[in-house]
């Protein structure tokens, strides 16, 4: 098989790291791979040739690539100039923006959407969105640590005792369970709030402390996302976020809900309660913001609070997260690729969930 690996726009990071593939260039596949492609993420070209691909331009890649992988999809102009029948592997996101699928399906292409990927323990190693999501848990920590005008740890001097930082951790899943453990390891006192019960134990062996609201819906089939709550239970939510968040000095928000606006855990009017010189982490800026006051990829301050939305922190470690998104997208290749090309074992849950369009044909809807 042939794959093309381009240069992202406005993206550090890089599909497919020299590792991976120097190990598909082994058993006779052949890579092409656009000129400081994985520049920003450091992965020199020199590496790539090394493992055996080929450092060249965009419209060598147009004309030879049977695979195209990339974070970012490509716009619709772009589409029409690779060859029909191509299968592109990316974050499609057709729950929130079918546009892409539509562009895809007009080309007569193939894609598979890596984050349509059932989160289930048999589709673990492919799973991008855990894998995103657990180093943007260890990031909004650091971006926490780095605004707030505080120390985490508890620090004794001659001067005095200086005590922990205080940080809430709402949502507790793979990158609120990231948040904890980092922040922990910072010396901080953490307390996390999850509707799921099951994320109790999870959260005290990482050293945190649980909030829980009785009543929540279970959401055991919602694929590691949130579900919209009754009313009376999210009053009973706000009441209880209220009462830690003016208490914190760190609150970290991940709470998305798949193809809806994020759940708002953190009204203007916590905010104002908040110590001056808090700090908020708001990691589903992108939907919407689980506090009310964030703006998507901004840094505000309200209230004497510092309001960070930033949905894709993952991106400001872009080595590390190169390398996950590679194995991730080369754990999927090993179900479809056969000797004779691609095959789509449509009985497979990870295949049927993932191809969202087959030959020009939507199979999402």
């Amino acid at each position: 098989m042939k794959f093309g690996i381009i240069k992202e726009q406005n993206e550090p990071r890089v599909s497919m790291t020299p590792v991976v593939i120097k190990k598909y260039v082994e058993h006779g596949h052949h890579f092409f791979v656009e000129k400081e492609a994985g520049k920003a993420s450091y992965f020199p070209d020199e590496q790539f040739e090394e493992a055996g691909a080929r450092i060249t331009d965009l419209s060598e890649i147009e004309k030879e690539a049977e695979i195209l992988i990339s974070f970012k999809p490509l716009p619709a102009e772009g589409l029409r100039k690779f060859k029909k029948g191509t299968l592109f592997i990316s974050l499609f996101a057709p729950y929130s923006d079918q546009q892409a699928i539509n562009d895809l399906t007009s080309a007569g292409h193939s894609a598979i959407s890596m984050d349509m990927i059932p989160r289930t323990t048999l589709a673990q190693a492919m799973d991008v969105l855990s894998s995103m999501a657990s180093l943007a848990g260890y990031r909004a920590v650091l971006e926490a640590a780095t605004f707030l005008p505080k120390y985490f740890p508890m620090l004794t001097t001659a001067a005095g005792s200086i005590p922990p930082t205080k940080v809430l951790v709402l949502g507790a899943g793979v990158a609120g369970l990231q948040a904890i453990a980092t922040a922990r390891r910072l010396g901080a006192v953490v307390e996390a709030s999850d509707t799921r019960l099951a994320a109790k134990e999870e959260v005290e062996s990482l050293g945190g402390k649980f909030l829980m609201v009785e009543g929540a819906k279970d959401d055991s089939s919602a694929g590691g996302y949130a579900v919209e709550q009754t009313e009376d239970f999210k009053q009973r939510q706000r009441d209880l976020v209220r009462d830690r968040a003016v208490k914190s000095d760190v609150i970290i928000t991940t709470a998305q809900l798949r193809g809806k606006p994020a759940p708002v855990l953190v009204t203007s009017d916590m905010v104002a309660e908040m110590k001056p010189g808090s700090v908020i982490i708001d990691l589903a800026s992108s939907t919407g913001g689980n506090c009310e006051l964030t703006k998507d990829e901004e840094v505000i301050v309200e209230h004497g609070v510092t309001i960070v939305g930033s949905s894709n922190l993952a991106a400001k470690v872009p080595n590390n997260a190169s390398q996950l998104f590679s194995k991730n997208v080369a754990n999927l290749l090993d179900l479809i690729i056969r000797e004779e090309g691609l095959e789509y074992n449509m009985d497979n849950e990870i295949i049927k969930s993932s191809l969202v369009v087959k030959e020009g044909e939507k199979l999402y809807q």
